[in-house]
């Protein structure tokens, strides 16, 4: 049974951005971000009173719906293109950022899950953890992992954009 709790409403309407945002960095592309988001949402709605934390119950279907798309599909398609309404607070700047999303696109899918989890959503490793039902461990592994891999990227990326603004 979906909820008529006006406290569904105001989660919703509150939190709909930011949890659109977090779906949209998962995947890469705005529009399976909003259906991510969209079946979460109604998920939610039908476990509405039962549910302790709204937030961590959205991302957790998120996460989880994400996942059985990458191994239905196996691979992703990336937008270059960022859903609207800003964050403010200093994510929005990182994760504009053309060359993150570059690097971003390039990391396999659990990598990315933990980054997008951790550093653009701030969330411990113990709650990633739980969000992407693995050990806290494993987070802290896959985090270390996908920081020193965009490092690489992102340091071999600018030295072509040196390289190609040298050949001019």
């Amino acid at each position: 049974m979906v909820t008529a709790d006006p406290g569904y409403t105001d989660f919703v309407l509150a939190r709909q951005d930011r949890l659109r945002r977090a779906a949209y960095l998962m995947c890469g592309d705005p529009v399976l971000a909003e259906d991510l988001l969209q079946e979460a949402l109604i998920a939610l709605a039908s476990k509405w009173e039962s549910v302790e934390h709204p937030d961590a119950f959205v991302r957790k279907v998120i996460y989880r719906q994400r996942v059985s798309l990458w191994r239905k599909i196996g691979r992703e398609t990336v937008s270059d293109r960022v859903p609207d309404t800003p964050v403010g607070d200093g994510s929005e700047e990182r994760a504009d950022n053309d060359e993150v999303h570059q690097v971003l696109a390039k990391l396999p899918p659990r990598q990315r899950a933990a980054l997008v989890l951790r550093y653009f959503e701030d969330m411990t490793e113990a709650q990633a953890a739980e969000v992407m039902g693995i050990r806290v461990g494993t987070v802290k592994s896959l985090s270390h992992q996908a920081v020193a891999r965009m490092r690489e990227e992102l340091l071999a990326l600018r030295a072509r954009q040196s390289e190609k603004e040298g050949s001019r």
